[in-house]
């Protein structure tokens, strides 16, 4: 098949994300609409329409003290330099603080959470000690998600308690009125919808189960479910009651907790969050749905239709979990915008007038660091709030593999990370049926690229077999012509389907997170990239200024030199991002013709082909990125960009163990340049005329390259080595048991009507 020509028209920004394809026709009356929008969006962000600035939300962004322009920086004050200290520092503290003993973990638990761990902590204590797991104290992220549930109230018409002599709403002991009751009866509930399977134990066994009513008949495999059911089969062991539990308590011991209690864990099917619940909702603390006056009453989940039909979207639902005075709640563009020529992400950034966006560095992932309430425009970017699976608007307890900001679903690990599969596992041999600890597709580093030396990055100096795939074979991998070693290849990879979000409403896959960056890192892009680069060489006698072929100058702390560079050579030479297969094309304005048009397309590669690059793009898709831990576990870097919060948060530190990258990509050509400099044949193709004014001579010569910052390939490797430590030590499938142990014992408190019997105390 050939494919066509990916030309795009050029545009003035290559940050703009335009659709220029359209015709010019039928987008004029948008492009007022666009400009009414902004102008809209200027006004509400002055506080003329929405009052006084004391009145709007805190943003959410995380405001680094990093806000300097690069041009007055060095290598030494470089964010990438400060956030990775910083980063270790954190993570260092964190693993110190760690409880050493039984008693110890218990005292941090009751001073995070304000109440006695809960049944079975011992048991689940010994387990992590027998295991080595790390991260004991850390499940600050499990127990926010756990919170509202904790408040539950049951209701007293039905019978879940008799009275309330203090008039609180708690027992003696401070602990909900009839919440297990309530935690039942939602649980019920929830199971009724399509999409929403059960784990379910009863007598220490386990199965799985779907039981919704609604008529529709879900094509998707409860895969997730099953991935639950065998992380908590290896917890059943533990939940045993030992032989003086029985004695104490008669029979196996189950009725007081000292086994597994019967209980029902809701697992939603599908990739998207499915709770979503408004801001004046969850002002009604402990009673979070309408109160029915009998058993009898239909409750809110009763007349639950899977899909939107036209009656809604995700983004109308999730806006109303911003506080009223919030942005999103007040523009008339945030119900549905015929917008979709817009800037992307980076255009808040760059008014700012400090920092360009392409040096604007996230502290964490866009979880956290963006605010849709804030900035509602954003929310065109990302596919999540464009699915056609309808949200549960009540607060009811659904287990999901991760959750984007605003929803209330409770994380568990994902069965893509748990289970062992050629897609999705690092080192597994699908042959013999288990786990490798190197991958017969990995491929080494290669010698160390020093910028101290004035060392860079060319690529043409590598030997490719492109018969190598990594998984079938595996005989020549990139080598190095010189030295004969193998050498990853100095690129960022990515490969994947065109999925990312649904289609409610129409018109805006164009906007979506894959989408965007494909078309951000093609090969024929027109525009110009702004890099500021900590090179170790440098001289003044050069219009470079930095840098220079003629008697370089070695310094240890190098003030970053700004060169603007033509997007498609840099994209050329360091760039390989494209689709694999198409899905849902129709939904793509224009097509699959104008899908294709606009975007680079590749065949597919098998997991193992991934390690023989060094940068590993890791985008989200219709929900989370499956491939994540399988990234972390290779010898490469993964760069992640997410808006998604995973169980393992509490675990992990962006800029030591991965590097994580903002929801519009713009900074991860100064990434780039910070680690590997501008390769040699980018630096050919652009200066390869440019002489030194003072000598006539060639300012570069051939084959050199632009190093970075001085030990920029050696920091590199540092993160790989360190993210796949990480994996080693604390992102194991035994820390994943862990982590479900611990939730299933807060469940079991939550389930029951006594939740002082299912409390621990010395």
């Amino acid at each position: 098949m050939v494919l066509p020509n990916h030309r795009r028209m050029p545009s003035a920004s290559p940050w703009t994300m335009q659709l220029n394809r359209f015709s010019l026709r039928r987008w004029k009356p948008l492009l007022l609409w666009t400009l009414l929008a902004l102008l809209t969006f200027g006004i509400f962000r002055a506080g003329i329409l929405a009052g006084s600035s004391s009145s709007l939300p805190t943003p959410k962004k995380l405001r680094s003290s990093l806000d300097t322009h690069p041009s007055r920086l060095s290598f030494s004050t470089h964010p990438i330099t400060q956030l990775m200290a910083a980063a270790e520092e954190r993570f260092r503290a964190k693993v110190s603080k760690q409880s050493q003993t039984l008693p110890e973990a218990m005292a941090e638990y009751t001073r995070r959470y304000g109440m006695p761990p809960p049944k079975g902590f011992d048991k689940w204590w010994e387990y992590t000690r027998k295991y080595d797991c790390v991260m004991v104290d850390e499940y600050d992220l499990l127990m926010k998600d756990l919170k509202p549930f904790y408040e539950l109230r049951g209701r007293k018409e039905l019978g879940d308690y008799t009275h309330d002599p203090e008039g609180t709403g708690l027992d003696k002991y401070g602990w909900a009125l009839g919440g297990g009751a309530e935690m039942r009866r939602r649980i019920a509930e929830v199971a009724s919808v399509s999409s929403i399977d059960l784990v379910r134990v009863r007598s220490g066994v386990l199965s799985t189960l779907s039981i919704n009513n609604d008529g529709f008949v879900d094509d998707e495999v409860s895969a997730r479910a099953r991935g639950l059911k065998s992380m908590l089969g290896k917890t059943i062991e533990g939940w045993k009651a030992t032989e003086e539990e029985k004695k104490r308590y008669g029979g196996d011991g189950r009725k007081f907790g000292a086994g597994i209690p019967d209980m029902d864990f809701p697992v939603n099917a599908k990739a998207e969050g499915r709770v979503v619940i408004g801001w004046e909702k969850w002002q009604e603390k402990g009673n979070y749905t309408p109160s029915t006056a009998n058993e009898n009453d239909a409750h809110p989940l009763a007349s639950f239709r899977p899909d939107w039909r036209g009656e809604g979207n995700v983004w109308d639902s999730w806006r109303r979990t911003c506080p009223p005075n919030s942005t999103a709640r007040k523009m008339f563009s945030s119900i549905r915008s015929a917008m979709i020529d817009m800037t992307g992400p980076g255009m808040t950034k760059a008014q700012n007038g400090k920092i360009p966006p392409t040096f604007a560095f996230t502290p964490s992932n866009s979880f956290y660091t963006t605010s849709f309430c804030d900035e509602p425009h954003l929310h065109y970017t990302q596919g999540h709030f464009f699915s056609d699976w309808r949200t549960i608007g009540e607060l009811y307890p659904v287990l999901s593999p991760a959750r984007a900001d605003g929803f209330a679903d409770i994380k568990i690990p994902s069965h893509y990370y748990y289970g062992s599969t050629d897609r999705y596992t690092y080192g597994w041999d699908e042959v013999n049926l288990e786990l490798q600890e190197t991958d017969r597709g990995e491929v080494a580093w290669g010698d160390e690229i020093s910028g101290a030396r004035g060392e860079g990055v060319d690529d043409r100096n590598l030997v490719i077999d492109p018969a190598f795939d990594g998984h079938v074979n595996t005989a020549n991998p990139p080598v190095d012509k010189i030295t004969g070693r193998e050498s990853k290849r100095n690129k960022v990879f990515w490969r994947g389907a065109t999925t990312g979000g649904g289609n409610e409403p129409p018109g805006f896959a164009a906007l979506y997170q894959r989408h965007r960056a494909v078309r951000m890192t093609g090969w024929d892009v027109d525009g110009n990239v702004e890099l500021w680069l900590p090179a170790a060489t440098y001289s003044t006698s050069t219009g470079l200024s930095n840098f220079s072929a003629q008697d370089p100058t070695i310094i240890t702390d190098p003030p970053l030199t700004h060169i603007s560079i033509p997007l498609a050579s840099l994209n050329r030479a360091i760039m390989d991002v494209a689709f694999v297969k198409t899905t849902n094309a129709e939904q793509y304005p224009g097509g699959l013709e104008k899908l294709m048009a606009e975007h680079r397309f590749s065949g597919g590669v098998y997991l193992g082909g991934h390690w023989q690059y060094k940068y590993l793009l890791d985008i989200d898709g219709m929900s989370y990125s499956g491939r994540f831990m399988s990234f972390l576990a290779s010898d490469s870097v993964p760069v992640k960009s997410t808006m998604y919060e995973e169980f393992f948060g509490d675990w992990i530190e962006p800029w030591l163990h991965y590097i994580p990258l903002s929801a519009s990509y713009e900074e991860i050509y100064n990434i780039y340049a910070y680690f590997s400099g501008i390769p040699a044949e980018t630096v050919e193709e652009v200066f390869g005329n440019h002489t030194d004014p003072a000598t006539g001579a060639p300012l570069f010569q051939p084959g050199q390259a632009i190093p970075g910052a001085p030990d920029g390939d050696a920091r590199l490797r540092r993160i790989a080595r360190a993210g796949k430590q990480w994996k080693r030590t604390i992102g194991r499938t035994l820390d994943q048991e862990a982590y479900v142990w611990r939730l299933a014992m807060e469940w079991a408190r939550l389930y029951s009507d006594d939740r002082e019997a299912m409390s621990m105390r010395i």
